[in-house]
């Protein structure tokens, strides 16, 4: 009997330090991160939760709010999942007035946008530019016009705020592709590319060699850097945008066909000037003026063409995977339009509060500024990521949120960076078969982001 005491006893103990391991090993790990002379001046996050129990395994810092970079798409990705549904999709409508006769249309021709962030895109097959603009030119043949339009090709503002930029973004982010605005026409992603060649000699200008844009003109400083130096380029958008456009900074030396890409300030002029070449093509003329915004519901247009995007499920794999700041935007932007009639960010950005305020996510742990993460100005906590997370995965559509996700480190977790922040929120199923749901957040850090992120791995590995 005592033996049998004795072993239940042990057994108790050992229990009880292999349910401490993991949390004294995460202490560990920390401890060991915030002493490292690279982060003497950062501010360091880590939460993780027990995904079959719900209760945290592990707190440091989960209440302090840090700039979560892209780690903050999963506020909006969730959200659009629940109150959008997976089969949500946007609609452009392309509209004529005025009669038709002998080939010619005596009227104008409408594009009326929802917000769609992947017209044109390269992403599926159904979005191409091309794939688009020949459904256009078909419907507008069978509708008639084979000769020319005497009108213009006026672009529809159905209830989307002329801000297209969100409150905060920084100059040196929103001339590039990166950081385009969300317009009610969205085209090509509101991206071009500008082809550039530079000297053999660090410090030789860097020739533009194509403009694939669709601004005039631009101002020149780019220079020839270090061989590998890699891309440190950007485009500074001007106040107007077809006015001049400043690029300044460095691409490696010797390079003979190297491209960076832009933020187009102008999208729907963008599709009309596309489209309008397209219907010169097939010999159709626009006599009218090519491209002016009006305002919506002021015109009842006969609807000729309809292009419905992608799923919502299928525009989150790539918001998620690829981490596009403009479809962030654009769903900010949605959920505003379907829930107040006006799209606008400020007012998106408060249903996002006001619905993970609903979840039980204090607003507090939520100062946002976009739906991308990509204004510095933003502050969220981990113990927030992880609570949505938690919340995900008691959804009917988690598998599809769940693949949305892309892999780092042999884990499942969403990465954010922008100027000094690193950060990681995600999933993770351990070789023991706990499953853990966690957010780290390093803010303020020195030295690269590639050492940042090896220390942040070795404290993840430990989930494993």
């Amino acid at each position: 009997m005592k033996k049998i005491v004795f072993f239940v006893a042990c057994w108790c103990c050992i229990s009880v330090v292999v349910g401490q391991t993991l949390p004294q090993e995460l202490a560990k790990a920390v401890q060991q991160f915030e002493a490292a002379p690279s982060m003497k001046y950062a501010t360091f996050s880590l939460y993780v939760v027990d995904m079959k129990t719900g209760k945290p395994v592990f707190d440091h810092h989960g209440n302090v709010g840090l700039a979560p970079a892209s780690t903050q798409k999963l506020f909006t990705s969730a959200a659009a999942f629940e109150l959008l549904g997976q089969q949500y999709s946007y609609k452009t409508k392309l509209s004529i007035d005025g009669a038709t006769q002998a080939g010619v249309l005596k009227g104008n021709l409408y594009i009326t946008g929802s917000g769609d962030p992947t017209l044109g895109s390269w992403r599926w097959k159904e979005t191409r530019d091309s794939v688009v603009l020949k459904q256009w030119v078909n419907e507008l043949k069978k509708a008639g016009i084979t000769r020319s339009v005497e009108g213009a090709i006026l672009s529809v503002n159905n209830g989307f705020s002329t801000q297209a930029i969100p409150d905060g973004w920084i100059w040196q982010d929103i001339g590039n592709y990166y950081g385009a605005g969300a317009y009610g026409i969205n085209w090509q992603e509101n991206q071009y590319d500008l082809h550039l060649r530079s000297g053999a000699v660090i410090g030789d200008s860097v020739a533009i060699t194509e403009e694939a844009g669709r601004v005039v003109t631009y101002t020149n400083e780019l220079k020839a850097a270090a061989k590998g130096s890699g891309d440190n380029a950007f485009i500074y958008l001007s106040p107007s945008p077809r006015q001049n456009q400043l690029v300044s900074g460095t691409i490696p030396v010797n390079e003979k066909a190297f491209s960076i890409s832009g933020a187009s300030a102008d999208p729907a002029g963008d599709l009309t000037a596309d489209l309008t070449k397209a219907l010169q093509g097939v010999g159709v003329r626009v006599s009218g003026r090519q491209h002016k915004a009006v305002a919506g519901n002021k015109v009842a247009p006969r609807i000729i063409s309809t292009i419905t995007s992608p799923p919502l499920d299928s525009i989150n794999y790539w918001f998620l995977r690829r981490s596009i700041n403009l479809y962030g935007e654009a769903l900010v932007k949605t959920l505003s339009l379907e829930k107040t009639g006006v799209a606008a960010t400020d007012k998106g950005v408060e249903l996002l509060r006001d619905f993970w305020q609903q979840q039980g996510i204090d607003k507090g742990a939520i100062h946002i500024m976009d739906g991308s993460g990509l204004s510095p100005q933003n502050r969220v906590t981990t113990g927030s990521l992880v609570q949505v997370l938690q919340y995900a995965r008691t959804r009917p559509w988690y598998t599809s949120f769940y693949n949305c996700l892309p892999e780092f480190n042999g884990m499942k977790m969403k990465s954010g960076s922008i100027g000094g922040a690193r950060a990681f929120a995600g999933y993770h199923t351990a070789k023991d078969g706990n499953e853990y749901a966690y957010a780290i957040i390093v803010n303020n850090y020195d030295g690269s982001s590639g050492d940042a992120v090896r220390k942040m791995y070795q404290v993840l590995n430990l989930l494993k």
